[in-house]
């Protein structure tokens, strides 16, 4: 994947549109050209390389990174949610990651609020926001909730890693292999509660509810039922990853074609 700041090159708003119906505040009547901030926003399914291209840009440009995976945000399980860790995020400032208690709710709301809180600090320290993650609820909720004005303040630079879904299925596939080989389920087991509620919080994550059963029933079972037991698990597990894949690319064409957001889609595939 290659990425080029002319993409997200900054452009002079003006004050009205042709019909003159754009609404500002009555500051903004004052001023008759505004240059808007620049925001980044990455856009992907899971699997696709979102953090990897972020990561690509702060190498280059003087950017902070925002996460927007509505799981990642939480406390815990790093393996589990993927979370880039310490060494992957190359020093880069990473925002809303991993800092959400493991049992409350982050609405898109509470996503909002504390993002703009986030774009807000970056912007006062001369650095430009990447905003990255799958949840593109929250990004919707962000980009056209009326109230936040995002769009009359800042300028949004939509990149969408895409590839083709055999492909994905492919990455998501062998990503989920690798997160087993660094202790994915080691992870669960020592999280898992036989009373969970697995519909708050992080317990909704891909990868807990699916090892479940194994975690209940693994000590009454020999050697050859466990793993039996526990590869139908990790295969729910890359089924249920490949299911959200979808449902994030069609949330993704929604916007693009509903809502008429501009994306410059980048190829997923090694260059």
């Amino acid at each position: 994947m290659r990425f080029s700041m002319v993409m997200c090159k900054p452009t002079a708003q003006p004050l009205l549109d042709a019909a003159g119906l754009v609404r500002r505040s009555e500051m903004d009547f004052l001023i008759p050209w505004r240059q808007k901030e620049k925001v980044v926003l990455i856009l992907g399914a899971t699997g696709t390389g979102k953090s990897r291209l972020s990561i690509d840009i702060a190498s280059r440009f003087p950017v902070e990174i925002v996460n927007s995976d509505k799981i990642q945000a939480h406390k815990g399980l790093d393996v589990v949610t993927n979370k880039i860790t310490e060494v992957e995020q190359c020093g880069i400032p990473h925002h809303l990651l991993g800092t959400i208690p493991p049992d409350a709710d982050f609405t898109a709301s509470d996503f909002c609020d504390s993002a703009l809180l986030a774009i807000e600090s970056i912007r006062a320290r001369g650095n430009t926001p990447v905003i990255v993650g799958g949840s593109n609820s929250y990004i919707e909720a962000l980009i056209t909730d009326s109230d936040y004005r995002f769009q009359s303040k800042y300028e949004c630079c939509f990149l969408w890693v895409d590839t083709a879904m055999p492909v994905l299925h492919s990455f998501v596939s062998k990503r989920v292999d690798k997160m087993v080989e660094r202790g994915m389920v080691e992870e669960a087991r020592n999280f898992f509660d036989p009373d969970a509620e697995y519909s708050r919080g992080i317990w909704r994550a891909i990868g807990v509810p699916e090892l479940d059963f194994f975690f209940r029933t693994e000590k009454f079972l020999d050697l050859q039922a466990r793993a039996r037991l526990l590869e139908e698990a990790i295969e729910e597990i890359k089924n249920n990853t490949c299911k959200l894949a979808y449902r994030q690319l069609e949330k993704i064409h929604r916007l693009r074609n509903l809502k008429g957001w501009n994306l410059h889609r980048m190829d997923a595939r090694p260059s």
